[in-house]
């Protein structure tokens, strides 16, 4: 029997009896914290995509000049690292809360 590649074993249908008995609450929390994860990933992602390739692509729509240079597009090109470093802080505190509230906090 293939090893599962499902994130939380015991919720997959396939698990053997003795992985599948941990819990229904366990298997509540976990299927939480699945679909939290998903969802803040799927926010990023989509932010990511409009800072990416939105703004940049509307840069030259802006025609915005600074000293004969296209303003526009230096404020595309170094406002995006910044909400990179943004989005990356956002994603570690909001997962730390995620395993929080669904109980799944490590250890140091």
């Amino acid at each position: 029997m293939p090893a599962s590649t499902h994130p939380y074993p015991e919720l997959d249908e396939h698990a053997p009896a003795a992985e599948a008995s941990v819990g229904n609450s366990a298997a509540v929390r976990r299927t939480r914290h699945w679909r939290s994860t998903r969802r803040t990933t799927g926010v990023l992602l989509l932010i990511w995509f409009v800072v990416t390739f939105v703004v940049a692509f509307n840069a030259r729509a802006l025609s915005a000049t600074l000293a004969g240079w296209p303003f526009s597009f230096w404020v595309a090109a170094q406002g995006a690292p910044i909400v990179y470093v943004l989005l990356i802080g956002w994603y570690a505190r909001r997962m730390h809360r995620i395993d929080i509230a669904n109980g799944l906090v490590e250890e140091d």
